[in-house]
């Protein structure tokens, strides 16, 4: 048992959820990606449980422990039971009746090993039970300790039930895998790839920024985009060299600059990401904001602070890593904060000018002068700006 499975099993919420649920005629686990990553000696940061108990009795024991509870998939057996202000979901063991490649009608049962053939993954099939038994009927424990990312059963099968599974097969490859991905998934993703145009853009988006935080998402995004899962996800062409070296240069980066250095070449692709991906609006913005234009040479340390100002800290970093900029560049939010313009619209009124239009026409162009000269802050290098600006307009 490893030092993370006993965390586990000896945390507060965790050792609640068995109390309650666990006896009385029913049984209850630990299951999915909470025992995979405690299995390999990560602190899971979810734990999900399974039980017999139906949705019903799931609510009745809440309720008679004091516990909340909330119908959160209530349609498919799942509750949310809150613990100290923590959730632990519960679900009912399931069986599928019907699926259509985006979402699956269930029943209710009491076999484990027909709940774990009905999931993806091997290694996302195991249960652990409160006394640190794990209960493997698909082969995940092994394939856990192999590294191998492999559907259970037939993958072309798993993969009808829900075409997002081909996304999700990438994805923990590029966590969980190592070496060459499944031959037979891999046939199968490929076969079975144009059911992925039924899925919401919404459940797609979710499921490739997942995928581009991974520690092998540049590894497996070439073998994506040369496979053309990538082209037909972001309607484009994919740059996975760009992710890469990204990747080598700022592990940091966030997934929103992993997706701009993947699939941005213009500023105008942003807006088709936006329509492929539904991406919010600030992530559209920060993509836009990204391919704006190339980031001054570092010896240009004005061109630089002009930069930084305009854009903000936020956006300057982005516009940085996508551009590959150097050392001075990506340093400059360290040795630099950008000051506040020291002219307002009152200062100008004071000095007569009117409101409307000239006002505003006038403060752009002392600001854009006060950039130009370097940011000064003393009155008289001030006041001389103002005045020259006024007369300017």
């Amino acid at each position: 048992m490893t030092e993370a499975v006993k965390a586990l099993l000896a945390d507060a919420g965790v050792r609640r959820m068995f109390e309650v649920f666990d006896g009385g005629g029913e049984e209850t686990r630990i299951a999915g990606g909470a025992v995979r990553d405690a299995l390999i000696g990560r602190v899971p940061p979810e734990v999900d449980f399974a039980t017999t108990a139906v949705p019903e009795e799931i609510v009745r024991r809440a309720a008679a422990a004091g516990l909340k509870s909330a119908p959160t998939g209530i349609e498919h057996g799942t509750v949310t039971i809150i613990i100290d202000g923590h959730p632990f979901e519960i679900t009912t063991l399931r069986r599928d009746v019907e699926t259509d490649g985006r979402h699956a009608k269930v029943a209710f049962g009491r076999d484990w090993a027909e709940d774990a053939q009905r999931r993806d993954l091997t290694i996302n099939g195991l249960f652990l039970d409160g006394e640190g038994k794990v209960h493997d009927f698909v082969g995940g424990e092994g394939d856990l300790k192999a590294h191998l990312v492999r559907f259970i059963g037939d993958a072309k099968t798993r993969i009808r039930e829900d075409y997002l599974r081909i996304l999700r097969f990438f994805r923990f490859t590029a966590r969980y895998g190592e070496g060459t991905p499944d031959a037979e998934a891999m046939s199968a993703a490929i076969s079975e790839r144009h059911g992925l145009d039924q899925l919401s853009r919404e459940r797609i988006r979710a499921e490739l920024l997942k995928f581009l935080m991974t520690p092998r998402a540049a590894e497996l995004a070439k073998l994506m985009a040369d496979a053309g899962f990538l082209g037909q996800v972001l309607g484009g062409v994919a740059r996975p060299r760009r992710l890469a070296r990204l990747l080598e240069s700022a592990p940091e980066a966030d997934a929103v600059q992993r997706l701009g250095a993947l699939a941005l070449f213009i500023e105008d692709n942003a807006e088709r990401l936006r329509e492929r991906l539904r991406l919010s609006n600030e992530e559209t913005a920060r993509l836009k904001s990204m391919a704006g234009g190339p980031v001054p040479t570092g010896a240009d340390e004005r061109a630089l602070k002009a930069l930084l100002y305009q854009l903000g800290p936020a956006l300057y970093h982005d516009r940085v890593l996508f551009t590959g900029a150097g050392s001075e560049a990506r340093s400059l939010t360290e040795r630099w904060t950008a000051p506040k313009f020291p002219v307002s619209a009152a200062d100008l009124i004071a000095r007569g000018v009117a409101k409307g239009p000239h006002l505003g026409a006038a403060l752009a162009r002392i600001e854009k002068d006060w950039i130009a000269a370097g940011f000064p802050d003393d009155k008289k290098s001030i006041d001389r700006l103002t005045t020259n600006g006024l007369a300017a307009v």
